[in-house]
């Protein structure tokens, strides 16, 4: 088959569409869950914080498995327990209050860690998947078709979701998740293997096509090319430049998962929408970030192209977009108007998610042979932000309103840009292993 890496990225977009619904399923269905559980908002802020806690160690664990054992085995481990623990949600509850002494909170907490723990390796598992299937021209690009499904499940979620919990209960919902993740799974061990070497699909001229260093950059490695690809994981932390980027993809991840967890409880507190009039209104934030995510990566590349440098096409582009997006969410407390309040948030969303692709093509950039590892150590020390943006979230709103939480997004913004001023991608300044 012609050009089959992109169906291998068509998969992996649909995959990630499905893991965006698995995790933001609950923050649709949260009137039903605190209306049955009596929950205030600082025990769901905490509810929605725990995913952070597994998500790190997936993240983590699931990147160096990547490159030890392949990306293939990742996703059917990682893929199978995401489905079943979200098949366990529906049961959360129940499971709590047999198990931990009538608290249904516990319940939530160990489901929502466990289901974290085998969502974490995804990104991870991507960008090893991207470095070994991506030629280099085209990093940013298939990173950017990788990370597509994000926003694309995210807007999904809201109409599904939604009018799903309008005809049923949000149990049958997550039974239903959980299968459909299941029937992905048994379609990706059939098409699926670590290298397109090793795949029947897979032609002769397209090996060639993504081994192609021709048009490689000064700084820029492949998988071909890098030396030290035995070098130990706490390098990692030996690179201004890993680390720089880790920061300003935590920036990015802070926005992301305050967006996908508090919006449609936001959307109910301050203007009373009921469940049905959220199917539409929870995908206005993320219209936007479903063009950027995509045209961030080809920017990317068209600047690395023309400019001939890395860190224009990589530091500079998620500057840029960072920096709009804190300017957005910066007008948002001024106002009290519901269109401009959502256009303002689609448009912040938009600009956070034109950078996107880069944290994970800086890495592949960096270090192409230690993508798994070296990307499951930033997941790591990122999804912190899937812990803090939720749970905080909750206790601003409490004591301060839901301007604070807007504030606390352009904070991470902020933070984000001062970070990827110091990020020079295919740099690694540490010392030489022995």
């Amino acid at each position: 088959m012609k050009n089959y890496r992109y169906f291998i990225i068509t998969m992996i977009i649909i995959m990630t569409m499905i893991n965006y619904v698995d995790r933001g399923a609950i923050s649709y269905a949260q009137e039903d869950i605190i209306n049955e559980f009596g929950f205030d908002n600082i025990a769901w802020g905490s509810i929605l914080g725990y995913f952070g806690y597994g998500y790190m160690l997936g993240s983590l664990f699931g990147g160096v498995t990547a490159d030890k054992k392949g990306p293939k085995f990742v996703w059917l481990i990682a893929g199978t327990l995401w489905s079943l623990f979200e098949i366990g949600m529906a049961f959360a509850g129940e499971i709590g209050m047999a198990l931990f002494g009538g608290s249904a909170l516990a319940g939530f907490g160990l489901l929502r860690v466990l289901f974290g723990v085998s969502e974490g390796p995804i990104f991870s598992t991507i960008s090893k998947t991207n470095a070994n299937w991506a030629a280099p021209r085209e990093r940013g690009l298939l990173s950017a078709l990788g990370l597509i499904g994000v926003p694309l499940g995210a807007i999904i979620t809201a109409p599904i979701v939604s009018g799903f919990l309008v005809i049923s209960t949000w149990r049958v919902l997550f039974v239903i998740l959980g299968l459909l993740g299941l029937v992905w799974i048994i379609i990706w061990y059939k098409v699926f293997t670590d290298y397109p070497e090793d795949n029947k699909h897979v032609s002769q001229e397209e090996i060639e096509s993504i081994r192609s260093t021709e048009e490689t950059v000064h700084g820029e490695k492949t998988v071909e090319t890098e030396h030290n690809a035995h070098e130990k994981w706490y390098h990692f932390f030996k690179s201004p430049t890993l680390i720089f980027n880790m920061v300003g993809y935590f920036g990015f991840q802070y926005i992301n998962f305050l967006i996908l967890t508090w919006t449609p409880k936001y959307l109910q507190d301050e203007y009373h929408f009921e469940i049905h009039s959220l199917w539409y209104l929870g995908m206005i934030p993320w219209i936007g970030a479903c063009f950027t995510a995509y045209f961030g990566g080809r920017l990317s590349d068209w600047l690395r192209v023309k400019t001939g440098s890395l860190r224009i096409a990589r530091s500079g582009l998620a500057i840029f977009g960072m920096t709009l997006a804190a300017i957005c969410f910066l007008i948002i407390p001024t106002t009290n108007q519901i269109g401009w309040i959502m256009f303002l948030m689609m448009l912040g969303n938009a600009c956070i998610f034109l950078p996107n692709a880069v944290y994970w093509s800086v890495i592949i950039d960096t270090a192409p042979k230690k993508t798994g590892t070296y990307g499951g150590i930033t997941h790591f020390f990122v999804n912190s932000a899937t812990i803090i943006a939720p749970t905080l979230t909750g206790i601003l709103v409490t004591s301060y309103g839901y301007s604070s939480m807007f504030i606390s997004a352009v904070v991470a913004a902020v933070i984000g840009i001062i970070a990827m001023c110091f990020v020079k991608p295919g740099i690694k300044k540490m010392k030489p292993t022995s």
